[in-house]
C-alpha cells in the first residue's frame, strides 16, 4: 500500500531521558529503518526509552548494567517486526521485558512492558512506571503544539478537538476519570513540532496517564503509563502495562499525522472477522422507543420482534444487522416492582414470558431475512440482588473492599458488584456463560456495555503496597475475555459501548469498535455533527444512531457505521425518504475509511450559529465527498472552504446529491477556496467530487 505522506523527519530527534543517563537517537527517514532505530535504542549497555523506580532507585541509574537479552520473534503480521528485550536485575531478580514492534509500512513503533519477579522473595516496590519516556526535539523555529481531544462526557463537546501551545516549563497531564479509558479524556494525541510531529496512541482500557512537557526551548518530553501503580511483585508474579504506539510525520499540517493514524489503525489495529478485516455493520433497532413504562427493550416480545423484521423486509429497509438492546433478560420487564433494564443486570437468562423459546426464534427470522443478529450485554456490572450475585458471590468485587455479600436488595449504581475478571476461575466461568448465551440464542454479533466506573472497585480491593494490581489483573482479564470470544466465534464482531464511547483506546480498537460513541441527548443533530467532526480526526470506525430521516438530521449522524432508530410504525414516518437515506449512506460510507479533513477549523464547533463542514478523500482515485451543515441560527448563506489533498492541475467534477447541479473546477481552485451555498438555516449539503 502506498501512502500519501512520506515521513522525512530530518530534524526530529529522540532522546531517552533517564535520570543521569541520556542517549540521543535520530529518528529514521523511512519506516523500514525504524528497526535500526529500535536496535540502537534498546542496545546492550544503553538506557532504554522507558523508565521506572524500583525500591526508590530510578531505573536509569542501574538498568544499563542489568543482565540483557534480545530476541527477534517469528513474523506474525505482514510488515511488522517484533523483538523482545529483557533486562534482569541480578540483585532483586526483577525482570523487565519490553516487547517492541516496528512497522515497515509506517514510520511507526509501539511497545509494552512486562515486569516479572524471578526471585523467591518479594521485589522492592515498583512505581512511577513510564512505558514510554522520550523527548522529541527540533532545532527549527516555530511553535510546539499539543493536539488532543475531549473524551466522552455526555456533551456536545464529546471528542472536541483541543490545541495547546506549550511554552518552556509547561506540563500537560491527561488521564481518564473513573477507570474507563476515554471518559473525559482521550488516549490519542498529536505532538506537533515546527518540522513535523508524533502521534501517540495509548492502549489501556483502564486508568492510563500521559504527561507532555516542554523542558527546553527545543524539546518536548512525552511519558505514558498507568495512572496508579505502586506495588511489589510476589515470587513468580508477572504484570503487564499499557501499550503505546508512536507515529512520526513531517510537515506543518497536523492532519498529515491524523490521517496517518487513521490508516495505521485500519492496517494494524482493526479487528478481524472470519479471517478478514471486520466491516462494522449498518444496524436497525427493533422500532426503538416505546412509551412508558417500557424502557429500552423491556416490552419487546418474540412475536413483536419477528413481526418487525418482516415489516422492515416488506418496505425494503433491511439493514445488515438487527440490534436488540437492553431489557431482554429476567425481571427487566417487572416495572410494577421497580425493576428496569438497568437494575436487573446479572440476571443473564432470557425472559421466559416474553421469549418462551429464548431469542433463537428472533434470530431465525433475522437470518431468514438475510441479516445478522446483535444482542446487548452488560456482564461486568452485577446488581447485588441478581442471579449471578446470589449464585457466585466469590466472583464479585465490592466497592467497600470487603467480601461480596449476596442478598442485598437495594438498587442503584452504588449497589452493584463488579465481576472480578482478574480471577482466572471467575473469568473461565464468565466466558462459558456468555458463550453459551451466544450459542444457544444464535447471536452473530456481541454488544458489550459498561455503565459503571470501576476505579473504586479496583483500588478498594488492592492489598497494602500493591496499588494497581487489581486494575492490571482486571484489564488483562477483559482482554482475555474478548480474545476468547473472538477465538470461539471467528465471525463475531464486538461493539464496545461503555455508556457511549467511554472505552476507546488502542487495545480496545484492536478488538472492537464503538458503534454508539456517546450517550449525549439521543437524536440531537447538532451534537452528533460535533462528535463526527471531532472523533474522525482520530478513529476511522465509529457510529451513532439516527432517529429521523430528513437530510439534516440523518447526515448529522454519518460515520463509518450507523444505527437506524426509525419508528417505521409511525404515521409521520416516510418509507420512501428512509429508502433514499439508506441509498445515500451506502454511497458515502466507504469514504469514512479513507482520509479525513475538517474544513471549518478546529475551534468551538458546538454553536448553533455556525457552519460545519468536512471532507472525505480517497487518495488512490481522487474521489470523495464533502458534508456541510448550515445550523439553525446561522445568518450566512455562503461559506468558503478549502479542499485538501487534491491534484492541483486536475479538473474535478462536483455533484450536489440533492439536485442536478454540477460544477467543474481544478484542484488548485478548490484548494484555494470553494464557495458553498445553503439558502435556508438547518439545512445540509452532500457533494460528491472526483477527477474528470
Amino acid at each position: 500500500m502506498k501512502y500519501l505522506f512520506r515521513l522525512l523527519l530530518a530534524t526530529l530527534l529522540l532522546t531517552a531521558v533517564q535520570a543521569s543517563a541520556q542517549s540521543r537517537l535520530r529518528i529514521p527517514a523511512k519506516g523500514a529503518e525504524c528497526e535500526k532505530w529500535v536496535a540502537g535504542a534498546f542496545a546492550k549497555g544503553k538506557v532504554p526509552p522507558f523508565s521506572f523506580v524500583c525500591g526508590g532507585v530510578p531505573s536509569g541509574k542501574t538498568i544499563a548494567d542489568w543482565k540483557y537479552t534480545a530476541e527477534t520473534l517469528p513474523a506474525a503480521e505482514r510488515n511488522v517486526t517484533e523483538r523482545v528485550y529483557t533486562y534482569t536485575d541480578p540483585a532483586t531478580g526483577l525482570a523487565v521485558e519490553c516487547r517492541v514492534k516496528t512497522f515497515a509500512d509506517f514510520n511507526a513503533m509501539e511497545w509494552v512492558l512486562r515486569f516479572r519477579n524471578t526471585s523467591e522473595g518479594n521485589t522492592p516496590k515498583i512505581e512511577q512506571v513510564k512505558v514510554v519516556d522520550i523527548t522529541p526535539e527540533s532545532t527549527a523555529k516555530g511553535a510546539f503544539l499539543l493536539h488532543y481531544a475531549d473524551g466522552s462526557h455526555v456533551s456536545k463537546a464529546d471528542f472536541h478537538a483541543r490545541t495547546r501551545e506549550l511554552a518552556v516549563g509547561d506540563v500537560h497531564s491527561m488521564h481518564p476519570q473513573g477507570g474507563r479509558s476515554s471518559s473525559h479524556a482521550f488516549p490519542f494525541f498529536n505532538v506537533q513540532l515546527p518540522t513535523g510531529g508524533m502521534v501517540v496512541a495509548i492502549g489501556w482500557t483502564g486508568n492510563w496517564k500521559a504527561d507532555i512537557a516542554r523542558p527546553a526551548a527545543n524539546a518536548v518530553s512525552v511519558a505514558t503509563g498507568m495512572k496508579n501503580l505502586a506495588a511489589y511483585l510476589l515470587p513468580g508474579e508477572e504484570i503487564r502495562t499499557p501499550s503505546t504506539a508512536m507515529l512520526l510525520w513531517q510537515g506543518d499540517d497536523r492532519m498529515d499525522g491524523q490521517n496517518l493514524l487513521r490508516r495505521f489503525l485500519l492496517a494494524h489495529h482493526h479487528p478481524t472477522a472470519d479471517g478478514k478485516p471486520a466491516v462494522f455493520p449498518i444496524c436497525s433497532s427493533f422500532n426503538y422507543g416505546d412509551p412508558a413504562p417500557c424502557n429500552e427493550y423491556t416490552c419487546m416480545t418474540a412475536d413483536y420482534a419477528t413481526a418487525l423484521v418482516k415489516r422492515y423486509k416488506q418496505f425494503g429497509l433491511l439493514p445488515q444487522v438487527f440490534w436488540l438492546d437492553a431489557g431482554w433478560y429476567s425481571k427487566a420487564a417487572d416495572w410494577k416492582n421497580g425493576y428496569n433494564w438497568a437494575n436487573t443486570v446479572g440476571n443473564w437468562s432470557v425472559d421466559s414470558v416474553r421469549f418462551p423459546q429464548g431469542l433463537g426464534p428472533v434470530a431465525d427470522e433475522v437470518h431468514r431475512a438475510g441479516c445478522k443478529f446483535m444482542v446487548w450485554f452488560e456482564p461486568e456490572r452485577v446488581m447485588k440482588d441478581s442471579d449471578w450475585a446470589v449464585q457466585h458471590p466469590e466472583f464479585m468485587l465490592d466497592a467497600s473492599g470487603k467480601a461480596a455479600q449476596p442478598g442485598w436488595v437495594k438498587r442503584g449504581s452504588v449497589d452493584s458488584f463488579l465481576f472480578n475478571l482478574g480471577d482466572p476461575v471467575a473469568r473461565t466461568w464468565f466466558c462459558e456463560q456468555i458463550a453459551k448465551l451466544i450459542r444457544d440464542n444464535r447471536i452473530d454479533y456481541y454488544r458489550q456495555d459498561f455503565n459503571i466506573d470501576p476505579e473504586g472497585f479496583w483500588y478498594a480491593n488492592d492489598q497494602p503496597d500493591r496499588v494497581g494490581i487489581c486494575e492490571i489483573r482486571y484489564i488483562e482479564g477483559l482482554y482475555a475475555f474478548w480474545d476468547y470470544l473472538r477465538a470461539e466465534f471467528p465471525g463475531l464482531v464486538i461493539d464496545n459501548c461503555a455508556s457511549g464511547g467511554r472505552r476507546i483506546d488502542l487495545e480496545s480498537t484492536s478488538r472492537s469498535a464503538p458503534l454508539w460513541r456517546t450517550d449525549y441527548n439521543y437524536g440531537e443533530p447538532i451534537g452528533y455533527q460535533c462528535h463526527t467532526y471531532g472523533l474522525n480526526m482520530w478513529l476511522p470506525v465509529h457510529g451513532t444512531g439516527t432517529h429521523k430521516s430528513d437530510a439534516f438530521t440523518f447526515r448529522s449522524s454519518l460515520s463509518a457505521t450507523i444505527i437506524y432508530n426509525w419508528k417505521i410504525s409511525n404515521a409521520d414516518s416516510s418509507i420512501p425518504e428512509m429508502q433514499r437515506r439508506m441509498a445515500e449512506f451506502a454511497a458515502v460510507r466507504p469514504y469514512f475509511y479513507e482520509d479525513y479533513y475538517p474544513l471549518t477549523g478546529y475551534g468551538d464547533m458546538t454553536g448553533d450559529d455556525i457552519w460545519l463542514a468536512y471532507q472525505l478523500l480517497r487518495p488512490s482515485d481522487q474521489t470523495g465527498y464533502v458534508v456541510a451543515f448550515r445550523r439553525d441560527l446561522s445568518t450566512e448563506e455562503q461559506k468558503v472552504v478549502h479542499f485538501r489533498g487534491l491534484e492541483p492541475e486536475a479538473t474535478y467534477v462536483l455533484e450536489n446529491a440533492d439536485n442536478d447541479d454540477r460544477v467543474e473546477a481544478t484542484g488548485r481552485q478548490l484548494m484555494d477556496g470553494f464557495t458553498m451555498s445553503i439558502g435556508q438555516p438547518r439545512s445540509s449539503l452532500l457533494i460528491k467530487y472526483g477527477k474528470k
